[in-house]
């Protein structure tokens, strides 16, 4: 059996032709774990930052990357975004920020490598904001969660 990479053809790198695919509905969702040491964590949950609200910051910087993905990504296309959504989810018992990205459109291909950039982006973004602190941080498990929309529907990975 011959496995077909989509962006491939006669060994060479191509974007993918999607003008006969139907526009539908899109959807995908991202996360990426930042982990501190208790430290760096506790100074940053308490204390803040000296370079400015890191959490504000890293989710314009997510929404930005989301939106800029077809500039980043060689082959990925445009994508008219129809909302992205950056939220956080804090587990003080790991030291870590859980960075969850969301995003939709209505169009011919999906959304995922933007949802994925979005967090990575956000998690390198908090990084950058605490390293002053810590170079040890670890950015981990950057993962497609969900994803709907297209021939190929719905995936869930949990």
């Amino acid at each position: 059996m011959t496995v077909k990479l989509s962006h491939i053809e006669k060994n060479k790198a191509k974007m993918v032709d999607i003008s006969s695919k139907k526009i539908t509905k899109r959807i995908a969702i991202a996360e990426a774990r930042v982990v501190f040491s208790k430290k760096t964590f506790n100074i940053l949950i308490n204390n803040g930052n000296t370079k400015g609200e890191i959490f504000s910051t890293a989710r314009i910087a997510g929404i930005q990357a989301a939106k800029k993905t077809s500039e980043l990504i060689p082959l990925c296309h445009k994508l008219n975004l129809d909302e992205i959504s950056v939220d956080f989810d804090i587990n003080i018992k790991k030291n870590e920020i859980k960075i969850i990205s969301n995003c939709k459109c209505s169009g011919k291909t999906g959304v995922e490598m933007e949802a994925l950039v979005s967090v990575t982006n956000a998690a390198l973004t908090i990084y950058d904001m605490c390293k002053s602190l810590d170079k040890g941080i670890i950015v981990t498990d950057v993962k497609l969660k969900f994803k709907s929309g297209g021939k190929s529907g719905k995936f869930k990975n949990d």
